[in-house]
């Protein structure tokens, strides 16, 4: 692979590896459930990574409100579980636990950006099994010298992301609009809300170097440095289309606890690893909306 890497990933049993079609027989690909302590254990074991980039997790916001349990389950004791199998394993260089800038909860304007010895707020479950998850890591770092980095991710989109995630949500809606020739339209929910958001491009390479360059025991922030509301960018999306998108707006669609904006700094991780965004926003949304435009199953 590209860096000198040999790949190999995680999957649930059962789980859908559509978006690794193109990588095949590049990896390979285990099948394992981490809130399975004993399988997680066996699993790492014969694989012995190097590098470990810990992304497993429950990853809805809005969805952790009705499944807080799995949301705590896999994000928290998921994350003890990989925590326990690779502890004092000397093949293990680094590890890098992918957090989420959601522990930060409601900010004041006056405090933004976000640097990374911001205070922690969780509001919602994802957001309190996620700031555990790196408590329990601190606490492997301090006790048994575990060689953690956390990246803390803002919100990021690009080709492949799950229509459980408003961007790709929005392509979806717009190419089923332009394929129907415009009777069908745009559900949405709150645009006021304001998000950092990133491409997954930058986010990956992001990891990588985090995983080679930071520092252990240290949280970095992976980030645009820019706030963008989701009106904003969804009459970004509309504005490639070249047929009239209607908009209306949907009461299920909206949470009961939202956060009005994030906004990060990523000034010190690229003092630390000399990284920085290389996507801007308009080239991202465009790539996923093409993305879904070229999928045959949106009606």
């Amino acid at each position: 692979m590209r860096y000198g890497y040999e790949v190999r990933g995680a999957a649930l049993p059962g789980e859908s590896t559509e978006n690794l079609l193109h990588l095949r027989p590049r990896i390979k690909v285990d099948r394992f459930d981490i809130t399975d302590r004993e399988a997680c254990r066996r699993v790492l074991n014969r694989a012995q990574p190097e590098i470990l980039f810990h992304l497993a997790a429950f990853a809805s916001v809005g969805g952790s409100f009705a499944a807080a349990e799995p949301a705590f389950r896999v994000n928290t004791i998921g994350s003890y579980h990989v925590l326990e199998a690779v502890r004092e394993k000397s093949w293990l260089k680094r590890l890098l636990l992918v957090s989420s800038a959601d522990v930060y909860g409601p900010v004041r304007p006056k405090d933004l950006p976000l640097k990374p010895d911001r205070l922690f707020d969780p509001r919602s479950p994802y957001a309190q099994s996620k700031a555990a998850a790196e408590y329990l890591a601190r606490m492997y770092t301090d006790q048994y010298q575990a060689p953690v980095i956390i990246a803390r991710s803002f919100n990021h989109t690009g080709p492949r992301q799950s229509p459980e995630f408003v961007i790709p949500a929005f392509c979806r809606k717009i190419v089923a609009a332009e394929r129907s020739r415009g009777k069908k339209g745009v559900t949405v929910g709150n645009l006021s809300a304001r998000r950092d958001l990133s491409d997954v491009r930058d986010i990956v390479r992001g990891y990588r170097l985090l995983s080679a360059k930071g520092q252990v025991g240290q949280a970095y922030h992976l980030c645009s440095g820019k706030a963008y509301s989701i009106r904003e960018l969804l009459n970004k999306l509309i504005a490639f289309s070249d047929i009239p998108i209607h908009v209306r707006p949907d009461k299920r669609l909206v949470r009961k606890v939202d956060i009005p904006v994030l906004q990060g700094s990523f000034a010190a991780t690229r003092q630390a690893v000399g990284w920085k965004p290389l996507f801007d926003i308009e080239t991202t949304l465009k790539d996923t909306l093409d993305y879904w435009r070229n999928r045959t199953d949106v009606r």
